[in-house]
């Protein structure tokens, strides 16, 4: 992956999205969608607060994309994600014909995008979503960390 400036600041963006889950006691995982060099959508992960499996912080980003620009096809956006997207999530992006996905670190029991499985690369889909990992990895992966950190030891209190 070509780690470029550009893709470094909207994976900032989805960062600030990611600390604002955080906070909020969720999974800190932010997600951008850029049309054009501007963020149309942004969200971060709500399943604790919305009490459903189906609020990752893409699911959101892309709802609220097709409701900005009135249009189910997603077609010249990029989505940006600071944890590789989960199969659902890869899926969706995919059938939102979103034409690149960029994340930031790997997740080793749900990613979708080559850790469990490459959804994106099944020759059959009518859709190619382009995905590239690894932008801003360590940033992403560290916040990941300290939040199930933060978990284990209230457990143990």
């Amino acid at each position: 992956m070509i780690k470029n400036d550009t893709d470094e600041k909207f994976m900032k963006s989805a960062l600030k999205e990611a600390m604002k889950a955080y906070k909020e006691g969720e999974v800190p995982v932010g997600c951008v969608i850029v049309r054009e060099g501007k963020i149309i959508a942004k969200a971060g992960n709500s399943m604790v607060k919305s009490n459903s499996s189906l609020s990752h912080a893409e699911m959101k980003a892309i709802r609220s994309a097709q409701r900005k620009t009135g249009d189910w096809r997603l077609e010249g956006c990029t989505i940006y994600s600071t944890v590789e997207p989960c199969i659902m999530c890869i899926s969706a992006i995919a059938l939102s014909r979103i034409e690149r996905a960029v994340y930031g670190c790997k997740d080793p029991k749900f990613g979708g995008c080559g850790s469990l499985a490459e959804i994106h690369k099944i020759g059959r889909l009518n859709h190619k979503t382009r995905v590239e990992g690894g932008v801003l990895a360590e940033e992403c992966a560290e916040l990941m960390r300290e939040f199930f950190r933060e978990i284990r030891k209230n457990r143990l209190k």
